[in-house]
């Protein structure tokens, strides 16, 4: 058991992702939707998507957790806790322990998080209280989805949106605070809003209400997570929202005063991944623009209606040996 001091917390280590090779572009989408590139990309941002094929969810989200050990230079071995983050999950009861498995992590405990788009940052949260509390030393933290399992096709309105991917990170004790308090709740009144409908299994969406609600709550949940980090939008080298649509994430942008290069529009080439969306976002804006790390603010909301936001500091990329 890790010895638990008043001054202990946990920080960022490293960083992973994974994506299906597939391509889906909105040209593709065309061909059996009534709809164009133009339309799709004015509405969400979006200009293609990746769809899983030979990969499987436990596939994507070993990939990105092997992935974040590396860049930690961490040993599956010596992790103690990992938390994967789905809503997509091929069967019960875990697709952690399936992960754990592919990872080599024998003495970890492990488990599901089902928080739809909010699950990364809830599991982050999670993960850094775990380890304030001594339970833990080392975690792996992954959000992963197949969300093209569940679509409908043929619907318009929510077959253009959805994708699939996983991201991880690797958490480690630290005196020093890199994970700061999360802003977490639910809406009852939109828990059906965002749902995979069983036993039809298909994913179904009500788009104005989900749209109404993020842009009259996200600003005031955004400035809260600063205010509990005793930051100021200015201070931030990253702003890292869940990739659901352009639009919102430069509504919450503007409104909270994050300089539009340093917030991740990974929407455009990833689409909308759920869970994975936060986690594939960092990942990929650490090896770009926040290469020399600093202070981001993640945010995640969906389905549930579940939202959860906080800063984390994010250490520098190291360069390859």
């Amino acid at each position: 058991m890790p010895e638990l001091t008043a001054q202990r917390y946990s920080r960022i280590r490293g960083t992973g992702s994974a994506q299906p090779a597939h391509v889906v572009t909105n040209d593709d989408l065309t061909r059996t939707l009534d709809t164009s590139d133009e339309w799709i990309t004015t509405r969400t941002g979006i200009r293609e998507r990746r769809i899983a094929q030979d990969e499987t969810l436990v596939d994507l989200a070993a990939d990105a957790a092997q992935r974040a050990l590396d860049d930690a230079g961490i040993d599956g071995a010596d992790i103690d806790l990992l938390i994967v983050a789905t809503m997509t999950g091929e069967r019960s009861p875990s697709t952690a322990a399936r992960v754990a498995g592919r990872l080599g992590v024998r003495k970890a405990m492990s488990y599901d998080l089902s928080a739809a788009c909010a699950g990364f940052t809830m599991a982050l949260a999670a993960a850094d209280q775990a380890i304030r509390a001594g339970d833990a030393e080392r975690a792996v933290v992954i959000g992963a989805e197949r969300m093209s399992d569940f679509m409908d096709w043929s619907d318009r309105s929510t077959a253009i949106l959805m994708a699939d991917g996983a991201g991880a990170a690797v958490l480690e004790a630290s005196a020093e605070r890199g994970v700061f308090p999360a802003v977490h709740g639910t809406e009852p009144s939109l828990a059906d809003a965002i749902r995979i409908e069983r036993p039809d299994e298909r994913f179904t969406m009500q788009g104005a209400s989900v749209l109404r609600w993020t842009m009259t709550n996200l600003p005031r949940i955004a400035q809260d997570a600063l205010d509990r980090a005793g930051m100021r939008a200015e201070r931030l080298a990253g702003f890292v929202p869940h990739q659901a649509n352009s639009r919102i994430i430069a509504a919450v942008g503007d409104a909270i005063g994050v300089a539009p290069e340093r917030t991740s529009y990974d929407v455009a080439t990833s689409g909308n991944t759920s869970a994975a969306s936060v986690p594939i976002a960092l990942d990929k804006l650490r090896r770009g623009a926040l290469a020399d790390g600093g202070p981001v603010l993640l945010m995640g909301f969906g389905g549930g209606f579940s939202y959860a936001a906080q800063v984390v500091e994010v250490p520098a990329l190291q360069a390859p040996a």
